[in-house]
């Protein structure tokens, strides 16, 4: 939801991780060239390298949620008639789930943020934003245009999540009207996951420990 928190979670939960081994993509409304391929594509190709974490604020999710609030963003895709029946949802979200299942079946690692904010808590942010010359940047019109479809998003988030969660890739459903709990929960999820999957410093073969011992009595024979 708008005004939840998502970059400000971003921020503090990885602000101690080296961002040589971190990447962030945003996803905001799709390009031309986004349009021009099915709705994974954009989020396929920013896939994490191995041993590197990927953080997709927002995702492919937005096409089973603004999507099926906005039904006529689907003509902007170009699918062919035939396809856009009333099983479209389910077949996305089963598209979805057969897409996360590959990604695990391939060594990634998948975890799913929702921030859960009330519709009270969104509209102080908002006055906030409106109010504060420092944040008046983060105001936008179309937060407010999507907030008269509150109740629509919230089935929608309902139904997207109990049809995509799994065991090898599940939802955190995140309170998010106190920003302390918020980044207390996620960061837990997060170290909870890289504890799970006993990570070590690469061994060193005997080849290596022969060079590092020489290299060891060279520094200490030099001057």
């Amino acid at each position: 939801m708008d005004a939840a928190g998502k970059d400000g979670t971003i921020k503090h939960v990885m602000s101690g991780v080296n961002p040589q081994g971190c990447q962030v993509y945003s996803f905001k409304s799709p390009s031309v060239e986004d349009l021009d391929h099915d709705y994974l594509w954009r989020c396929m190709k920013c896939l994490p390298n191995r041993g590197h974490i990927g953080i997709f604020n927002r995702s492919y999710y937005e096409e089973t949620l603004v999507v099926r609030v906005h039904p006529e963003f689907l003509t902007k895709q170009r699918i062919p008639d035939t396809l856009v029946t009333k099983r479209i949802w389910k077949e996305r979200f089963r598209d979805i789930r057969s897409f996360e299942r590959y990604l695990t079946r391939n060594g990634i690692i998948v975890i799913k943020f929702f921030l859960h904010i009330s519709k009270k808590e969104q509209k102080r942010r908002f006055l906030e934003r409106a109010e504060e010359p420092e944040k008046n940047w983060k105001f936008s019109g179309s937060d407010m245009t999507e907030r008269e479809h509150w109740d629509e998003y919230l089935d929608a988030y309902e139904d997207m999540i109990r049809k995509t969660a799994t065991k090898h890739s599940p939802w955190y459903v995140v309170p998010a009207d106190n920003k302390w709990f918020t980044r207390v929960v996620v960061a837990a999820a997060v170290v909870d996951t890289l504890a799970s999957l006993d990570l070590a410093y690469p061994q060193v073969d005997k080849a290596r420990l022969e060079e590092i011992a020489s290299a060891k009595r060279a520094l200490l024979e030099s001057k």
